[in-house]
């Protein structure tokens, strides 16, 4: 009975770890799908707990970050299909936080235009282009085929560069 009660603690504390090393990159991830604060907080609690229920699968998995983060995109992904997700989040908000280097301006039209996409278009190019994933390991996490995956990144990014277009012009100077 000691013994099992040190396991479960052992495992508590394995989590908790990776927990605190992971969980600001899923709530990035998430910000960026989502594109509101308080959903990107929900999505990751979320995703955390499933991650916390299933931890020895994902503890012996090849890349937990990678299971956690494909845990993560199905989260949105369920969430988007909800009745009530076809709310959409006021986009007037600014980030708590902005980086000094960057034009504060681009990345508000980025991510109005971002959040115009389809949930599925926005996915493939978070995962693509923001946290730089290979298109096989994109479909796997998203379960498409990385033909699916080029054909929707190509789409996704024409589609994001007719709503940019307007304001590139005056991002540019």
């Amino acid at each position: 009975m000691v013994l099992g009660r040190r396991r479960a603690a052992e495992e508590l504390r394995e989590f908790e770890e990776f927990a605190r090393s992971r969980g600001t990159a899923l709530f990035r991830t998430a910000l960026l799908l989502c594109g509101d604060w308080h959903l990107a907080e929900d999505l990751t609690q979320t995703a955390l707990a499933r991650i916390y229920a299933s931890w020895g699968k994902v503890r012996d998995a090849d890349s937990p970050a990678a299971y956690a983060r494909t845990v993560l995109v199905r989260c949105y992904l369920s969430h988007r299909r909800l009745r009530r997700s076809t709310e959409l989040p006021v986009l007037d908000l600014v980030p708590e936080q902005a980086a000094a280097d960057h034009d504060p301006a681009l990345r508000v039209a980025l991510l109005a235009a971002l959040a115009e996409l389809p949930p599925k278009d926005r996915a493939v190019l978070v995962l693509r282009y923001w946290e730089d994933r290979s298109v096989e390991e994109t479909a796997a996490e998203l379960q498409l085929t990385p033909g699916t995956v080029r054909v929707r990144a190509l789409r996704a990014l024409n589609k994001l560069r007719g709503r940019l277009s307007p304001h590139l012009d005056s991002l540019a100077s």
